[in-house]
């Protein structure tokens, strides 16, 4: 009789969340502030991650960036501290006008770290220099990421675990490195930043996919942990995105006749979406929204439907002019180089 008391009870709460879920895409739900809060970002030297920075520093976050380019890395500093100095400006402002500012304040800095996320090693000593530096991080943005750009047989091993290590065991490292505070003040935010191949795959970048997976099995399954142990206070979000025009899979290319219904995503219209999840504490984000259809179609069609629909799509071969072009640029350098 229990079981049967707990069931109707389960479909009652799978039916409401559905109501919330529908509720919170009429009516925005509010965003939280990350104001004086430590917001660790891998990869933040270019590309998504230098977005998620400067998005972050507008909203008052005490910025951590991670990256193994040094250079790239300090000018991403150097923008969020413009940012700040702009802020300060205004607040300074609305102070000599005598209006009472409503913005939290704080000392706002940005830190820069040289960290080689796809060695274990280098990723828990500088975490321990972030601890002792900075301060405890609450908002961790796992972004970092790497593609090879070979077919599986033509790609060397040392790349396929450089792919893996960077791309899906990274987020153990930093997970294990930060959360346990984070469980100690059952507080906090971890952003997974993953891909669209992370849920559906393509041919040509096998160790790009199985990476991505890998990530989202493990952002699933921390999530679950987290809600198992009703550390309801710290928050996980997965990012999913399309194809993102950052020049990383530069000549990937669909059907050009549906090319212009699917286009590359706007780096900046992705990481806005994404903050917009983050802030609002959405589990996933999937952007354009056409890939909760295709993941879902995905999942229950029979793969021979599957592939009938990449063909038509042009989404089977879509990464073999990327590739083409890697491999050209591989051998022009070779050729340059007198090897």
């Amino acid at each position: 009789m229990n079981i049967l008391l707990e069931f109707f009870v389960v479909t009652f709460r799978v039916l409401w969340a559905f109501v919330l879920a529908a509720a919170k895409w009429l009516v925005r739900p509010k965003e939280k502030s990350v104001a004086g809060q430590v917001c660790l970002i891998t990869g933040a030297g270019s590309g998504l991650g230098r977005l998620f920075a400067l998005e972050f520093a507008r909203r008052r976050a005490l910025l951590v960036l991670w990256d193994i380019n040094t250079q790239s890395n300090e000018e991403t500093a150097g923008m969020v501290q413009h940012i700040y100095r702009e802020m300060a400006e205004e607040a300074a402002a609305v102070a000599g006008d005598g209006e009472k500012d409503v913005l939290p304040h704080c000392n706002l800095q940005v830190y820069t770290y040289t960290c080689d996320v796809g060695k274990r090693e280098n990723v828990y000593l500088t975490a321990e220099r972030v601890r002792k530096e900075v301060g405890e991080v609450s908002v961790l943005v796992n972004n970092a990421g790497v593609v090879s750009g070979h077919h599986l047989l033509e790609c060397p091993d040392e790349l396929i675990e450089r792919t893996m290590m960077v791309n899906c065991h990274a987020h153990f490292w930093t997970t294990k490195a930060f959360l346990p505070k984070m469980l100690e003040m059952n507080h906090g935010h971890i952003v997974t930043v993953a891909s669209s191949l992370g849920l559906f795959s393509t041919a040509g970048v096998e160790d790009y996919c199985a990476s991505k997976f890998g990530a989202v099995g493990f952002h699933e399954s921390l999530s679950h942990e987290l809600k198992a142990a009703e550390k309801d206070g710290i928050k996980t979000t997965l990012v999913c995105p399309y194809l993102v025009d950052t020049g990383m899979f530069r000549g990937c290319r669909i059907r050009k006749e549906i090319e212009p219904f699917l286009p590359p995503l706007k780096p900046e219209y992705c990481v806005k979406q994404a903050m917009r999840a983050i802030l609002t504490d959405q589990p996933m984000i999937c952007t354009p929204r056409l890939m909760y259809m295709v993941t879902f179609m995905k999942s229950i069609l029979p793969f021979e439907a599957v592939v009938c629909m990449y063909r038509f799509l042009g989404a089977d071969k879509c990464m073999y002019p990327f590739i083409a072009q890697r491999k050209q640029a591989t051998n022009n350098n070779e050729a340059k180089n007198g090897i």
